[in-house]
């Protein structure tokens, strides 16, 4: 039996966090857990997740900062960076602190999203 993919979602905005969280969950099975909370998401994020999307700008903490805490507390873990934000420099730091990916909103499609996770996994 195949196991199920099992993603983390950390954004401030409920809307996204509702709009990945239906597509992933409906349409690929994907096993979705959602945070609006970054901090609620550093002390429940283990390396049972296969991997997990992280909004760069949140308002209660830094979307770099939660990446750094996380790759220290589980180092092989899979990270797409998300923003609507992007420039340069947040690329390059967000690859020094160990993201994976990166990933632009609003998304050029869900399907586009669904194929970077199933990629990053395999």
């Amino acid at each position: 039996m195949k196991k199920r993919i099992k993603v983390a979602i950390i954004d401030d905005e409920q809307e996204i966090l509702d709009m990945i969280e239906k597509y992933l969950s409906r349409t690929t099975g994907f096993e979705v857990t959602t945070f609006c909370n970054p901090l609620n998401a550093i002390s429940h994020i283990d390396k049972s997740y296969d991997a997990v999307l992280l909004d760069i700008m949140m308002p209660q903490m830094n979307g770099l900062d939660v990446l750094k805490r996380l790759h220290e507390k589980e180092p092989k873990l899979k990270i797409i960076m998300m923003t609507a934000y992007s420039t340069l420099d947040k690329v390059l730091k967000s690859h020094r602190e160990g993201a994976t990916h990166y990933i632009m909103k609003p998304f050029a499609s869900m399907k586009a999203l669904e194929e970077k996770i199933y990629t990053l996994v395999q």
